[in-house]
């Protein structure tokens, strides 16, 4: 009898953010580490991105047009780092002509401290004060 996987409401209705960086979007979650390009930052710095397109709090999603006013992002810097090789061939048929070079990308480690919506703004009522 094979043992049962439990899933937990907290997997599935996590919080997350879709974020613009480096020129790409990416998916954030709290208290997860991704690989960014090199981000001028010193290591164990912490940085902020406002450009956040979709936030959810497990619940609730808030899109933006484009980004959502008042959210951001908190990063943790904690490496630089270099990507994996890969390998750059180029040849031209019949003309005996090849290059081969190789290529690792310079990355930036960063850990996802905090998804904040921040102040929403608090609609105030058109009711006239009798005085």
């Amino acid at each position: 009898m094979a043992p049962k996987k439990t899933s937990t409401k907290e997997e599935t209705s996590s919080s997350y953010a879709i974020v613009e960086a480096s020129g790409q979007q990416f998916w954030f979650q709290p208290n997860r580490y991704y690989d960014l390009d090199r981000i001028k930052a010193e290591a164990n710095e912490t940085i902020t991105i406002d450009k956040v397109l979709l936030i959810s709090d497990g619940k609730k999603a808030t899109l933006g047009k484009p980004y959502v006013k008042g959210a951001s992002v908190k990063l943790k810097v904690l490496e630089h780092r270099r990507g994996k090789k890969i390998l750059v061939y180029k040849m031209r048929p019949k003309k005996k002509t090849r290059r081969k070079n190789g290529h690792r990308q310079d990355l930036t480690r960063v850990m996802v401290e905090e998804i904040s919506l921040g102040d929403k703004p608090k609609k105030t009522a058109k009711a006239s004060d009798p005085e």
